[in-house]
Parts: C-alpha cells; structure tokens; sequence
C-alpha cells in the first residue's frame, strides 16, 4: 500500500513538474509563470482558464466576497446592495497608509479617466478600510475627495471589518515598532473587480498601471 502511495506521489510531482516546465516555455509576453502554470492546467482539466490580463478571473466554483454591511465615508450605513449594478472597482487599505495605499489608489483614479463617461457611470471605485480605529467617516470623506469624485470611502466597527475581510479573503495587521510614533497595518494590495451582490470576479495585482486596470475594467463591464 505504502509503495502504491509513493508511486502516486512520484506521479503527481513528476506531472507538476512538466507543468510549471511548459508553463515556463509557453509564457506568453509579460504573462507571469503563475498565470502561464494555471492557464496549461485548465487546457489539462477542460475547466475554463483565468483572463491573462494582467491579473487573474476567478475560475468556476471559486467564491470570494459576498454580502457586507459597512458604514460610508457620509456615516450612513451601506450594504453591497446599495451599490446596485455598478462594478465596484474596491481596494482595502487605510488612510494612514504612507505609500502603497495612495499609490494604488492614485492609479484606479487614473483608470476611471480613461474610460467612457457611460462606462464611468457604471463603475464604483471604492476604499474598504481595514484601519477602523482610526478610519472614522469624516477622515474618509477627507481623503477620498483627494482621488476621485465617483470614490467611496467603506469602514465599520472592528467586527464589520473583520467579518468583510474574511469574506474577501484579506490580509492585515497591525504593526508596532518602538522607532515608530503610529502604528502601520500591514495588509494584502490587490484590486478587486466586485459585480452585483459583492462577487469578487477579477483580482488585479498590485503596481497594475492604469491602462492595465481600465482595461480589465472594460472587459468585464462587456461581460455584465
């Protein structure tokens, strides 16, 4: 029995290893070995592959997101319904964020200029605190004003957090150091493409450039 396990497992490594070995040969032009290595494994099951456009669509049967209940940048408590039809382009971050955050979100506003106004009208940009000690409504309404007119800033109390961040599958912590006078949060810095009902559909990497992520933006508003 041991031997038949062993061999299986001999099996299994060797087949892994041819396909990271194709995936490397077969890249494609700026497509990263991961997305290369989950593209030839979809063509090996038959399941459909994830978009190669700078970042990953979410494959049949594969759910993040969902439902949440968050207060918005004017105090008044929202839920994913209230954002109706649109794509909700999200980003979870914090306002005390000093590089990455602004820098992401700089970029999605970046992106929404390069669209249409009637594809504008259909897209939500959004920043998810994961801060909400200190991610009060009034300091999101300050600074998301800074990005984009159409950007809305999302907190809540520590559970409402905690239950969104589980549900979206994010990271973050806090981080205290004694050189530091405040404390940062560490945390995950994807962008999020969110449909109707808080299904996440596209993950977009962190550094995408604007033209990457008004692209993707556009590619699942012709999907919708």
């Amino acid at each position: 029995m041991q031997r038949a396990i062993r061999f299986l497992v001999l099996i299994l490594i060797l087949v892994l290893g041819g396909l990271w070995s194709t995936a490397w040969f077969t890249r494609q032009p700026n497509e990263a070995l991961g997305d290369a290595f989950l593209r030839n494994l979809a063509q090996l099951t038959g399941r459909p592959a994830p978009s190669p456009i700078n970042g990953t669509q979410l494959p049949a049967g594969v759910s993040m997101g969902g439902a949440f209940t968050l207060v918005n940048q004017d105090g008044r408590t929202v839920t994913e319904a209230d954002f109706g039809d649109t794509l909700m382009v999200a980003y979870f971050g914090y306002t005390f964020c000093p590089d990455i955050c602004p820098t992401e979100l700089g970029s999605i506003a970046a992106a929404m200029d390069l669209l249409t106004p009637e594809q504008e009208a259909r897209v939500t940009p959004a920043l998810f605190s994961i801060d909400p000690e200190r991610d009060t409504p009034e300091q999101l309404k300050l600074y998301v004003e800074n990005f984009h007119p159409r950007m809305v800033g999302l907190t809540g109390s520590t559970q409402q957090v905690a239950e969104m961040a589980r549900r979206f599958r994010v990271f973050y912590g806090r981080v205290e150091r004694p050189e530091m006078s405040a404390y940062l949060m560490d945390h995950t810095s994807y962008i999020y493409l969110v449909e109707k009902g808080g299904a996440v559909r596209t993950l977009l990497r962190p550094q995408s450039s604007p033209e990457a992520i008004a692209e993707a933006i556009r590619r699942q508003l012709s999907q919708s």
